[in-house]
């Protein structure tokens, strides 16, 4: 499949053609993995293009970059406008956003102190895992990768090194014919998705590991738990060990990409009658329900 690029890009301060935007081959972060991202999604909706929890996304940036003393020069507010500039300039109403903050060229060895380079790219990505994954949910597996320790990567950091681990879990599930992989934290117990937090089903009741398990807390999983909560529906965090993947009565793995994906089977085992459950279907309509109109926005997340 041939990737289509838009025609612009925001690059440290200014619009520019997408080939114009350049990085160089010593740059500290590409050596390094020292960059800080994001992924947003804007939505079209009835009363126009809306760009999804703008600004809860930008001070999560800010956030990573703070824990990798990486200085942003820009505000909260700069980029924000960024990234509305960047989506009117290549025409898109419904399409993704990547803010990204990085060490640009200027020194060299771990420590060292390099610019700051920001950028913010768009383009029309889809659905994440398949164009119907979610209505017919995917097949999953547990990875033999491990999410990294306590105290050794921040994972509440959205940074770009942390998903080299992402990379080795997505990419053993595709070898291995699943659609996507599931890590275990170092302790033996449910982390999260490649780059997607989990959701299981009991008894009518959301079940979802806690932040302490190697995951970002991410801002689609806080979506669903102040929608699930409004909404009369039980939000447990807590340890789950690896067993209850197979004895859940549904489950379903979100995060801006992948939205609301339902996981049809793990380890080859059907989820519950191994098609997508009503508690998942309830959470997709009330999240999707957002950019309909269906659902309120109380919150202002529409920006």
């Amino acid at each position: 499949m041939t990737q289509r690029y838009p025609d612009f890009i925001w690059h440290n301060g200014d619009i520019k053609r997408w080939q114009d935007a350049t990085v160089h081959v010593m740059a500290h972060g590409l050596h390094y993995g020292s960059s800080v991202f994001e992924g947003i999604r804007s939505y079209d909706t009835p009363n126009g293009a809306k760009i999804f929890r703008l600004t809860d996304h930008t001070r999560r940036l800010f956030a990573s970059a703070k824990i990798y003393e990486m200085p942003i020069p820009y505000t909260v507010e700069q980029l924000n406008q960024a990234c509305r500039d960047v989506v009117k300039a290549n025409g898109f109403g419904q399409c993704y956003l990547r803010p990204i903050a990085y060490r640009d060229l200027g020194g060299f060895g771990l420590s060292a102190d390099c610019p700051t380079s920001v950028a913010v790219a768009t383009w029309d990505m889809g659905r994440y895992l398949g164009a119907d994954v979610i209505e017919r949910g995917i097949d999953a597996c547990v990875s033999s990768w491990q999410r990294f320790a306590p105290n050794t990567l921040p994972a509440g950091a959205k940074a770009g090194g942390n998903y080299l681990s992402g990379q080795l879990v997505a990419r053993e599930a595709r070898r291995l014919g699943f659609g996507e992989g599931i890590a275990l934290a170092s302790t033996g117990l449910l982390s999260e998705g490649a780059g997607e937090n989990l959701f299981l089903v009991f008894e009518g009741a959301l079940h979802t590991p806690p932040v302490s398990a190697a995951l970002l807390n991410g801002i689609t999983r806080d979506t669903i738990i102040k929608l699930a909560k409004d909404n009369g529906i039980a939000v447990v965090e807590r340890d789950i060990p690896r067993e209850y993947l197979y004895l859940c009565d549904e489950l379903f793995m979100c995060g801006t990409a992948a939205e609301i994906t339902p996981i049809r089977s793990v380890d080859g085992r059907e989820v519950g009658t191994g098609k997508p459950g009503p508690l998942t279907k309830k959470i997709q309509d009330l999240f999707f329900g957002l950019f309909s109109g269906e659902t309120a926005d109380k919150y202002g997340w529409l920006e």
